[in-house]
């Protein structure tokens, strides 16, 4: 199975790239698996020419986000962690899909979506400093887990679980729990796989 992690964080040792490391850790043995550190991407933003929903592929030169779009449609599974920023994805993050919407999902002669990855697994991970629960109740990290859903779901994607830690601020070590709760994510991507 070919696993590619998306990693938004800008911070190569904070919680978000930890939590992707255990998975990481977690299916290497099982899989192929490749992580894309985002930020240190070279993207262009997007232009809003919508050219690409015709020809299939982006007018602007080649740069990054043909590069990971490739990578994620040779994929069998997709895991995406990224910070909360103003409770949502980052920007990083953002930029590189909008300009891989077109190798995401298709649609049809009444612009009905088609996901182009139907069949594939994804797990979403995200942190903020708001404390627990109301990282959720005030959408928080629940934002970003929403906006990758909008995302994965028009894609395809099956969403097999998700991690949201917040209080990050106070506490910036995992707990066992939240390890375990990584493994477990990615045993359950193991289990899936093999079905």
């Amino acid at each position: 199975m070919k696993v590619v992690i998306l990693n938004a964080s800008p911070r190569k040792k904070g919680l978000v790239s930890q939590m992707l490391e255990i998975i990481q850790e977690n299916l290497a043995e099982n899989c192929e698996v490749e992580t894309i550190h985002v930020n240190d991407l070279s993207v262009r933003p997007c232009i809003g020419c919508m050219k690409c929903r015709s020809s299939f592929q982006c007018c602007l030169p080649e740069d990054d986000a043909q590069r990971t779009l490739q990578k994620i449609k040779e994929s069998d599974a997709l895991i995406i962690g990224s910070p909360c920023y103003w409770g949502n994805i980052n920007g990083y993050l953002k930029v590189l899909f909008d300009r891989m919407v077109y190798g995401m999902m298709d649609e049809n002669k009444m612009g009905i979506p088609i996901p182009l990855h139907k069949g594939k697994r994804a797990i979403i991970v995200t942190t903020c400093t708001t404390i627990f629960p109301f990282n959720i109740l005030f959408k928080q990290t629940r934002g970003v887990v929403n906006a990758l859903r909008e995302i994965l779901k028009w894609s395809g994607f099956k969403i097999i679980g998700t991690i949201e830690k917040g209080g990050t601020k106070k506490h910036h070590e995992l707990s066992e729990r939240e390890k375990n709760k990584c493994k477990k994510l990615a045993q359950k991507l193991l289990k899936q796989s093999t079905k």
